[in-house]
């Protein structure tokens, strides 16, 4: 069996302030290191389960971010961006997957670093008429794929807001709880590398049980994105199948949800594009 495994940083344990998040941050390096064993002890169980493969897709900002050098043989690690699909990249094909490091999305009350995809260009992202946070994103190009999402670890609101919503199937393994967008308290690594142990066993059980199921949604995809700032919208606006809503809106719609990611994908890219020439 193949296992996939997508990594952000965001909703782990511990990461409460922006040092953590960019390279060169002060605290980068310790964030890497929380995501490294995190990754390490989810590998470990997945294999310990019967799966003999486990592809680990590093996918937050620049998506380097796990050690290399401290994971198991039986792993192979994605890396890099911009990269065709993202967060999701060698995902097709897989038997399971799991989140790691998932935070709530942009405009949720006491979640660390509530965001959608791009916090630096993206205020709201809907897909066929719902608001979705890039853990349902992700899930939606899985289950078009027919790949379960069987468990998600992050931040509790997540967990308790679009992980039971719509995948009630899904093990929740909740690395923190925040009480604002800067601060989140967590259990100690032991703890939460035994509550990830637990997590993992009974989300393999339920997928072998048959209660894991992939996450449909209707094709053709309708897309609704609103940008933080008109300029983006503008860049958005160039592609013709791309409709200009308001100022900040702008709606599409994709054959497939493979076409609808991608397209998405190509906005927030053309956004930090505008961004980089704007305040260079």
């Amino acid at each position: 069996m193949h296992a996939f495994i997508s990594l952000d940083l965001e909703g782990l344990p511990y990461i409460v302030s922006r040092e953590h998040l960019f390279v060169k941050g002060s605290l980068y390096s310790e964030a890497r290191k929380i995501a490294t064993e995190i990754v390490k002890v989810t590998a470990e169980t997945l294999h310990e389960m019967g799966f003999d493969e486990v592809i680990i897709a590093d996918s937050h900002g620049p998506m380097v971010n796990i050690l290399p050098e401290d994971t198991p043989d039986y792993i192979e690690l994605v890396r890099g961006f911009p990269r065709p699909l993202s967060m999701v990249a060698f995902a097709r094909g897989s038997d399971a997957a799991l989140f790691l490091g998932y935070h709530a999305k942009a405009g949720t009350s006491y979640a660390t670093f509530d965001h959608t995809y791009s916090g630096a260009s993206v205020d709201m992202l809907e897909i066929n008429g719902v608001e979705v946070s890039e853990f349902l994103l992700n899930a939606h190009l899985l289950g078009s794929w027919g790949v379960p999402v069987i468990l998600v670890g992050g931040d509790r609101r997540l967990i308790e807001t679009d992980v039971k919503a719509f995948t009630p199937w899904a093990v929740g393994v909740p690395f923190k709880e925040s009480p604002s967008r800067y601060a989140a308290k967590s259990p100690g690594m032991r703890r939460i590398k035994a509550m990830l142990r637990e997590g993992v066993i009974e989300a393999v059980e339920r997928l072998k049980r048959g209660e894991a199921k992939p996450l449909m949604t209707k094709e053709p995809v309708h897309v609704k994105v609103r940008f933080l700032n008109t300029a983006f919208a503008d860049a958005a606006e160039l592609l013709s199948f791309v409709e200009r809503l308001d100022g900040k809106t702008v709606e599409f719609e994709a054959k497939t949800v493979e076409e609808a990611y991608k397209v998405f994908e190509l906005l927030t890219l053309a956004a930090a594009g505008v961004n980089a020439i704007v305040t260079r």
